[in-house]
């Protein structure tokens, strides 16, 4: 082929995956650009103080062959505990991986780690996924068991039809029961608004097919199954039970990945803001850039552009002569996100502690369900990787919330936002303010791509954006859905495609995620000489 330019907006997932198969397997030039000081977005690794957060929390799991390939050939996977071993079954081959030690010059790797998500109600205690054990029965009562079967039933003899909001998926699903005890008051402190306003295809694609009936026969078959396999495809993703993860956070893989493609020609520029896009008709030209660090401008002509920014700012950057078409994209509404990261002596004790020093318990997350805080979801570092702990006498937490740009929680000081998480945090039962050591403060625009407002139109601005012959949105925000890293990988692994193939045809990439089954679930042959080329 002739060489030619890839431009690439965003060094994320979606951004990064793109750039290192188009340098594997093209002679383009490939230029990525980031207004980051360092690559991953959402995926990227905080660093504080010698501790690391993760924001969010990103089990690297996918139901993608592909995927778990691609990553297991970046950063290979090791065993701490010599008495453990592990089955890993891609392409219908099982291989054993063999217990090894950890040392200096085996940093780069992936640990397998256990999952264990539960959530706080009422000072009680529920598996994540709610699971029907005798701990939610006690919990619950028989009493409140009877109205929750007696809601499951009848919201399966008269299903909601037509399905369209969350509430309805919901209470399809659970019943209207389970749905208000534990649906109905988290999701809406997550998204700002009604479960009746939001769309119902949000839970299409991120509990996809997770149902009471399908969390029986999971622990029917948990209860008979002998040994695990890690790639656990005939599980839902919300049940999986374990899964891999970089021994020092998700950033570990994505700043592995941008050193390959650095290395192999492609160019990686940080601190670098595209400021306007130049087309000629439907097709894009180039891309001016501004350097923040020098305030130096420069346009960059391009062949093709792939671009992971918010689709409100790739629209208004396109000047759409349709005025519906910008107004839609400028009011595609999204949900921020903050993190306190708190480091603190010891927790107070629960039922379940894995460390009895600091009395940690054994989650990765617990999601807070409790009304009276603000509060979404409990990390707990430590028990994903412990690499990401700079003293291991200290449990380092990251404390979760859910908020809007600009509104009172997120322009509180850093102090005062740091005091704040750790007084909810006493409240709850679960540390003492005075065991806190230190803590810091990451604030995440546009996080969450929301399913409500404007969002109902977004086939429009779609529409728009697919009549630019060589204009490839991928990633989170640059398809405006809530998708996962591996669905931002095999988006951007179908935009590439596009440009190896020469079409025009982008079908593929607004597939992913899209249906409840995993576009590209089961690899081909094509994946498996793919993945041989590449490695």
């Amino acid at each position: 082929m002739t060489r030619k330019t890839v431009a690439i907006i965003g060094a994320g997932p979606a951004g990064l995956t793109a750039a290192l198969e188009l340098v594997r397997r093209t002679d383009h030039r490939v230029l990525v650009f980031d207004r980051d000081a360092q690559v991953g977005g959402i995926s990227k690794t905080v660093v504080y103080d010698g501790n690391r957060i993760d924001l969010g929390g990103h089990r690297f799991f996918s139901k993608s062959d592909w995927v778990m390939n691609w990553w297991q050939s970046i950063l290979p996977v090791f065993m701490e505990d010599e008495q453990q071993s592990v089955a890993l079954t891609y392409q219908n081959e099982t291989r054993d991986f063999n217990p090894l030690r950890l040392s200096a010059d085996q940093s780069k790797c992936m640990l397998v780690r256990p999952r264990l998500s539960r959530i706080l109600h009422r000072r009680r205690y529920y598996g994540y996924p709610l699971k029907l054990n005798l701990e939610t029965m006690a919990n619950l009562g028989l009493p409140s068991m009877a109205k929750i079967g007696a809601s499951y039933l009848a919201a399966q003899l008269n299903p909601r039809r037509p399905e369209t909001t969350l509430e309805d998926f919901f209470i399809n699903r659970f019943g209207n029961v389970l749905y208000r005890t534990f649906f109905k008051d988290y999701t809406e402190k997550v998204w700002g608004v009604s479960c009746r306003e939001i769309s119902a295809e949000w839970g299409a694609q991120r509990i996809k097919g997770l149902s009471i009936t399908k969390a029986l026969l999971h622990a029917l078959k948990h209860a008979t199954r002998l040994r695990q396999d890690l790639e656990q495809k005939g599980t839902e993703t919300s049940l999986i039970e374990r899964f891999l993860y970089p021994r020092l956070g998700p950033g570990q893989m994505w700043e592995e990945v941008a050193h390959l493609m650095t290395n192999a020609g492609g160019e990686l520029h940080l601190h670098h803001r595209v400021t306007g896009i130049r087309r000629s008709g439907f097709r894009i030209c180039g891309i001016e850039v501004l350097d923040e660090q020098s305030s130096a401008m420069r346009t960059i002509d391009c062949d093709y552009l792939i671009s992971t920014m918010p689709l409100a700012h790739l629209t208004e950057q396109l000047h759409a002569e349709d005025r519906e078409v910008m107004v839609i994209a400028s009011r595609l509404p999204y949900r921020d996100f903050m993190t306190a990261g708190l480091v603190v002596k010891r927790m107070k004790p629960t039922s379940t502690v894995r460390a009895p020093g600091t009395n940690m318990p054994p989650d990765n997350w617990i999601y807070v369900q409790e009304p009276h805080v603000k509060m979404g979801r409990l990390q707990i570092f430590n028990n994903w990787s412990p690499y990401l702990v700079a003293d291991p006498q200290t449990v380092s937490l990251g404390l979760e919330y859910f908020c809007g740009e600009g509104d009172e929680l997120w322009s509180q000081p850093d102090g005062a936002f740091l005091d704040f998480a750790a007084r909810e945090l006493e409240q709850i039962g679960l540390i003492d303010r005075s065991d806190v050591v230190n803590g810091t403060v990451v604030r995440v625009p546009k996080a969450y791509p929301a399913y409500f407002g404007e969002y109902r139109s977004i086939d429009k601005v779609r529409a728009f954006l697919d009549e630019f012959e060589n204009l490839y949105p991928v990633g989170r925000n640059g398809m405006h859905r809530y998708n996962n890293q591996d669905h931002s990988m095999l988006a951007a692994k179908a935009a590439v495609a596009c440009i190896l193939d020469g079409g025009q045809d982008k079908r593929s990439i607004w597939q992913i995620n899209a249906e409840e089954e995993y576009h590209e679930e089961k690899a081909g042959e094509a994946d498996r000489r793919e993945l041989r080329e590449a490695a």
